[in-house]
């Protein structure tokens, strides 16, 4: 079940949503639905991410949500149990690594060096989170590891924009990337639902150059 190869076929782009008032939760993830978006990683960085998980989980059943931004055991276990249907994190120690292929959900590990993919591969994962996509070396870092190790798929998240992301998606150990430009904060926090759904469309449509 910790496989994540289903979670990356959902989309070209998994919109990476961070949310300051729960009351946005529902129409933002029913806005990216709209657009045909049908997943979500919603980010466990403020206070009431938790609640914006719960209400997604429950009120839009027709888009996968999941928790982004698990740092510790004890962040995963709460993303679960408020409705999480996979996890995603920034980085991993073996300890939180452990801890998140014990539970019933499909996981999403970050990665940076060459190095820590080969810590993953070890614990049975092939699927990963190449973050941060941008800073950490962007397509030509990821078409490299794909010479020596051809047989991982990632989503590399941080730094990518709708004009950058058929330059990740053109690569073989590409399925998906990860965006936060689907949301911008100003839309979110005027309520421009369709500003938001237009965006998704968009980035539904995304193909390689």
């Amino acid at each position: 079940m910790a496989d994540a190869t289903s979670v990356l076929n959902v989309s070209p782009v998994i919109p990476v949503v961070t949310l300051d008032d729960p009351q946005h939760a529902v129409p933002v993830a029913q806005a990216l639905a709209d657009g045909g978006i049908r997943i979500i990683e919603l980010t466990l960085r403020t206070e009431s991410a938790l609640t914006s998980l719960k209400l997604i989980a429950n009120e839009v059943p027709d888009i996968l949500v999941g928790a982004g931004t698990i740092l510790t055991p004890g962040q995963a276990d709460a993303a679960v149990a408020s409705g999480a249907q996979f996890l995603v994190s920034p980085g991993v120690t073996p300890a939180l690594l452990d801890h998140m292929l014990s539970l019933d959900v499909p996981v999403l590990p970050g990665v940076a060096t060459v190095g820590e993919v080969m810590a993953v591969l070890e614990s049975g994962l092939d699927t990963m989170k190449f973050f941060p996509a941008g800073p950490a070396g962007g397509p030509a870092y990821l078409a490299a590891i794909g010479a020596p190790i051809p047989n991982v798929q990632f989503c590399p998240t941080g730094g990518i924009s709708l004009a950058t992301a058929p330059e990740y998606l053109k690569l073989p150990n590409v399925s998906c990337v990860g965006g936060s430009w689907l949301t911008p904060r100003s839309a979110v926090e005027r309520g421009d639902w369709a500003q938001i759904t237009a965006l998704a469309r968009e980035a539904a449509g995304v193909s390689v150059r």
